[in-house]
């Protein structure tokens, strides 16, 4: 049986046939992106958790219980997708629930003991992740992706009504590193 040139190819990058964006800096963010949840997503598997899962455990790692529109708000999603992850992060008994004494409609989400450790896995994870992601990278390069991507971000999240708040400049992310944080954990 004979085989076409372009199946013969296929899973690798055919030079004679870029996409018409390749020049576009939106389309190799979305490559970009695309890959990293990818290559974090297969790491997350090994964990028992799905891509996402990991950003509500980390929030709740770094600033403890909190409701559920402050989850929300931190993870910039709406309520019913923080609530439906805690759901069924929840059910992993990685997290729980517990109405605010003297309110019960207010209610708070706290990591449980198994949640902790596995929140300890995934900084390590994604530290692994960031380093494999930025290879080659110098301290430099990697400071001016971050704030010029945390800048593209602050823009956007202005013409789509979300929130703008977050998105620090370097030098305010480089005062937590000299307080212990890593260099790689200091992604937007």
């Amino acid at each position: 049986m004979l085989r076409s040139k372009s199946f013969e190819k296929r899973g690798t990058m055919d030079t004679d046939n870029k996409h018409p964006g390749i020049k576009s800096v939106g389309w190799a963010l979305v490559q970009a992106s695309r890959l990293h949840r990818s290559r974090t997503g297969d790491k997350l598997s090994e964990l028992g958790l799905f891509a996402g899962q990991e950003q509500v455990l980390q929030a709740l790692n770094n600033a403890g219980p909190m409701t559920m529109g402050e989850l929300a708000a931190i993870l910039r999603v709406r309520p019913p997708t923080a609530s439906k992850t805690v759901s069924r992060l929840s059910s992993l008994k990685l997290v729980e629930r517990h109405t605010e004494p003297g309110d019960a409609r207010v209610v708070r989400v706290k990591l449980t003991k198994e949640g902790k450790r596995k929140a300890a896995a995934i900084d390590a994870l994604w530290e692994e992740v960031e380093g494999e992601l930025l290879q080659g990278f110098d301290n430099k390069d990697r400071k001016r992706l971050r704030k010029l991507l945390r800048k593209a971000a602050k823009n956007l999240a202005g013409l789509t009504g979300a929130d703008q708040t977050g998105f620090e400049a370097d030098d305010e992310v480089d005062g937590l590193e000299a307080a212990g944080e890593p260099e790689l954990a200091a992604t937007a």
